[in-house]
């Protein structure tokens, strides 16, 4: 019987996250100071995270750092994950193409993001927080911090996107099973919602609101310390115990990737299966192609500007030298769900200016087309997030078998699609379109970006 799943035992499960930053041969810009801006140190980003994740942030020395050996345990409750080859997508194809997906689904919160959510609140229970807070778009990032929280006696504020909280409501009742808090952002509760809500009665919400008034609450209440499920370096390092399991298990299909694919929001699931990776190409000589797939509706890697620009809407966050839309992009009501960003990571936009990898926008449509041959062929629905991974891997598949060449391809399945059924439903009835951002738009979202010069 020919083998479907790969799986390691839990003393396998890495020791230690690897740090790209530290063998990059070009270095991210440093972070700035939103009011003076001068490169931030980890004692101005303290303000906001933990001590501890704030050193990691800013870290460009060491390649390895250790995993808490407790952090190393709540992992083993749900790590490894699969890997899985996709023979039935294969067939289905017709490809010559292997294709494997790292099955993040399988964890009791559905998706990744559980990865980082669980150091983020081991460091802040070790340094003394009693609160943390954070934003959340289609909800798997809000899910997994409010168990996270829980699991350290620590209380959680989460700030959801209004239209992601309105498409997708059992998120944020999973969330109030873990004990936290949740507003529809923008909400009136904070200064910066009330302002956005002055300005545009019925905004529908962006990440970027919702980070402001996470921010700002973070640093009005004593003992409470801001999250981030992506974008910034500390949750991309947290999040590549999914590639170095990864390479584990592709050694023991007996294959390595031509090509590694994931979705596309802020980064972290991106970085996380491709950056361990992406140390051969580096290090080694290795010719493995990455590619970020992103919605058509937010292509801040295919068509945004790198520029110094603000992570909120309001303007709290650090300068982050980036890829971005412009804070204050107000993206589609579309499904996309936490890929809405508008902005992309120091790492990310640094590799791509190195030429290590690259973006593809994908519509909308294509995405719920990809996602349910996947369910139809592999028995599992995933997360509109993981469908634009899937997209990608099927186009790859498509060319390799139009070449007549055999190709590995290996995917993230960030996420499961259970809690989405809306989404799916609505693509089923016909009542999904494609949308994609103008020229003019795009140039209107960027003008009131920073004047930094790089």
């Amino acid at each position: 019987m020919r083998q479907k799943k790969f799986l390691l035992q839990e003393k396998d499960i890495p020791t230690q996250w690897y740090n790209i930053q530290a063998d990059m041969p070009n270095k991210p810009l440093p972070p700035l100071h939103p009011a003076t801006h001068k490169p931030m140190v980890a004692e101005d980003l303290a303000h906001i995270f933990s001590m501890e994740c704030a050193r990691q942030e800013l870290d460009t020395q060491h390649a390895w750092i250790d995993i808490p050996e407790e952090v190393r345990d709540k992992y083993a409750y749900y790590r490894s994950t699969p890997l899985v080859r996709a023979y039935g997508l294969e067939e289905a194809l017709d490809t010559p193409a292997h294709i494997y997906f790292k099955n993040e689904s399988t964890n009791p919160l559905g998706s990744h993001k559980i990865n980082s959510a669980l150091p983020q609140c081991y460091y802040c229970k070790q340094e003394g927080d009693t609160n943390v807070t954070t934003e959340t778009g289609a909800g798997q990032w809000g899910a997994a911090l409010s168990y996270a929280a829980k699991l350290y006696g620590l209380e959680a504020a989460v700030y959801q996107v209004k239209i992601s909280m309105q498409q997708k409501p059992y998120r944020s009742a999973i969330m109030r099973t873990f004990g936290a808090t949740v507003e529809g952002s923008p909400s009136m509760s904070t200064r910066a919602g009330k302002d956005i809500i002055t300005r545009e009665p019925n905004h529908p919400g962006s990440l970027g609101t919702a980070i402001s008034e996470a921010i700002e609450l973070a640093t009005t209440t004593p003992n409470c310390k801001y999250t981030l499920g992506s974008v910034l370096n500390h949750v991309a390092l947290h999040q590549t115990v999914i590639g170095l399991e990864a390479e584990k298990q592709m050694e023991m299909a007996g294959e390595y990737p031509d090509e590694v694919i994931a979705c596309f929001g802020g980064g972290s699931n991106f970085g996380g299966l491709a950056f361990p990776f992406m140390r051969h190409n580096i290090l080694d000589g290795k010719k493995t192609t990455f590619v970020a797939a992103e919605p058509s509706s937010c292509p801040k890697l295919t068509r945004g500007k790198f520029e110094y620009d603000f992570g909120d809407e309001a303007g709290y966050t650090p300068l982050l030298p980036m890829y971005t839309l412009g804070h204050d992009f107000k993206p589609a009501n579309i499904h996309a769900g936490g890929l809405r960003y508008h902005g992309a990571g120091m790492i990310i936009s640094q590799l791509i200016r190195d030429g290590y990898m690259h973006g593809v926008d994908i519509p909308q449509l294509e995405t719920f087309e990809s996602g349910m041959l996947f369910a139809r062929t592999e028995g599992i629905i995933p997360a509109p997030e993981s469908c634009h991974a899937i997209a990608a891997a099927i186009r790859s598949a498509r060319q390799a078998k139009e070449a007549g060449e055999e190709k590995v391809i290996l995917f993230c399945l960030s996420g499961h699609g259970l809690i989405d059924m809306t989404a799916y439903e609505n693509y089923i009835n016909g009542d999904l379109r494609n949308y994609t951002i103008s020229d003019d738009d795009i140039e209107k979202s960027l003008r009131n970006v920073p004047q930094v010069e790089i």
